[in-house]
């Protein structure tokens, strides 16, 4: 609120200097500010160095309305730090961001919630707000299933950008939730041990990168396999459509296409999301696909 209400004094921002109806105003403000938190959490997913802190979160062994609530103190205050240089950028009106973030934290208690929705209602329902069962997905140890479900509030950026999941492969009731190489209760469920989380390990622990049947890449290379995968979301406005139809036989990363087409993963592709996507879009190769 205070740096939403320092842009305006300022004129900082694009909707600052910008003519909208009052409500357009809050509602496109709204939806950008989700947009960035989706952004915030592929980047804290996709970059080792942040993955370390956000791996607290997913350490937990079990999920319920508390994991909602279960984030690093340094995680807490990167992330306050970039909702500010997004507040400063957007501009949007202090109405907009109050009701940001009453959205957000509700639907975060919401969406860690350990409840079981009737069926046709979740389904519904995911279409409007990341669900339960949508997120729960996120939570799982098997490293296809994290790098998918993002959103926190809306779930129209997983479907947009084809990170969305419908279920996870062994069905809610047969999947373990955490992270598979941190399962000590000391480091998963005692606060000291979750303070010093991030600092504990090697980056294998970052959810891997490897293509199926392939040797682990080693630190460095995988932090540099993370960032850019990282860019390849946030880069999506170099890319461009391609003819419907086409199908994925080779992977060149070097020059990605936004291709309508491609539904099944780029083999030889290092970016563990890629692999997995089941919606239309997804990336491919420039030249051989």
């Amino acid at each position: 609120m205070g740096m939403a209400l320092l842009a305006a004094e300022r004129h900082w921002g694009l909707l600052n200097n910008v003519s909208l109806p009052a409500g357009l105003e809050v509602i496109a403000a709204v939806v950008a500010l989700d947009f960035a938190i989706y952004l915030q959490h592929v980047l804290f997913h996709a970059v080792p160095a942040l993955w370390r802190l956000h791996r607290v979160h997913h350490a937990d062994l079990d999920f319920d309305v508390t994991t909602g609530a279960r984030f690093h103190p340094i995680e807490i205050v990167l992330s306050m730090l970039i909702k500010f240089a997004v507040i400063a950028a957007l501009g949007p009106a202090p109405l907009a961001v109050l009701i940001f973030e009453v959205l957000l934290n509700a639907t975060a208690m919401f969406n860690h919630s350990n409840v079981r929705m009737p069926v046709r209602l979740d389904r519904v329902l995911r279409w409007l707000v990341v669900t339960p069962d949508m997120h729960r997905v996120h939570h799982s140890i098997e490293d296809h299933e994290t790098n998918s479900n993002f959103g926190f509030n809306l779930p129209l950026w997983d479907r947009l950008f084809g990170t969305y999941k419908d279920q996870p492969d062994a069905g809610h009731d047969g999947m373990t939730i955490g992270i598979r190489d941190l399962r000590a209760p000391r480091l998963a469920t005692a606060l000291p041990g979750m303070l010093w989380l991030p600092f504990v390990g090697r980056s294998a622990t970052t959810p891997s990168t490897a293509a199926p049947g392939e040797k682990p890449m080693n630190a460095a290379t995988e932090q540099n396999a993370g960032a850019g995968k990282a860019l390849r979301y946030l880069l999506l406005a170099y890319c461009w459509p391609a003819s419907p139809g086409q199908r994925c036989t080779a992977g060149n990363s070097t020059a990605p296409r936004w291709n309508t087409g491609c539904s099944r993963p780029v083999p030889g592709d290092r970016w563990p999301s890629w692999r997995v996507m089941r919606s239309p879009l997804s990336f491919s190769c420039r030249v051989r696909c």
